[in-house]
């Protein structure tokens, strides 16, 4: 079997160092700063929304989605395919867009996508004709000044003019 010979293409992309310090002595190596590089990194990250597709289209084109039960009629403000109650196949449905607000946090912290927002209020709104209850941020409330009068109080779904096909595509207002 012959040797192939192989050539790396040398480009000018990525960490460019000039003048890297390396002691004289060998000894001296173990005593050596390291080497400190920021380049900077990136990923396209690909992901599938599977059989929560629908409730993402539903939010770009200002719509609220759920599923609802053939089996036990239970209805769920969060969607899902398979009924947690009786194990039966659920249908999508759409939910009203106004409902009251069930209990609530004021959040002092939150993931990337919500920090610029901190603190802001999160809360599970209840729906008439609906079984389970819908996580959301409600805006328009003072959180900072919260209050146990908000329990109860009607809010209003508000969307995203330009969808970005994400959770924060939907919020709700008090009424």
């Amino acid at each position: 079997m012959s040797k192939q010979e192989r050539t790396v293409e040398e480009s000018m992309e990525g960490a460019v160092v000039y003048n890297v310090p390396i002691p004289k002595d060998l000894k001296d190596m173990d005593g050596m700063a390291p080497i400190i590089v920021k380049s900077p990194y990136q990923v396209d990250y690909i992901h599938s929304y599977g059989q929560d597709s629908p409730f993402f289209a539903g939010l770009a084109n200002k719509r609220l989605l759920g599923t609802h039960c053939t089996s036990c009629g239970y209805t769920f403000a969060t969607p899902r395919k398979a009924c947690m109650e009786c194990g039966g196949v659920c249908e999508w449905v759409e939910l009203p867009q106004e409902g009251r607000m069930h209990s609530f946090t004021v959040c002092h912290f939150g993931s990337e996508e919500f920090l610029p927002e901190c603190p802001y209020v999160l809360a599970l709104v209840e729906f008439d004709g609906v079984n389970s209850l819908f996580l959301t941020r409600v805006v328009g409330l003072d959180p900072t000044a919260p209050s146990l009068d908000w329990i109860g109080m009607k809010v209003k779904a508000r969307f995203r003019r330009l969808s970005r096909l994400k959770p924060t595509d939907v919020w709700f207002e008090p009424v």
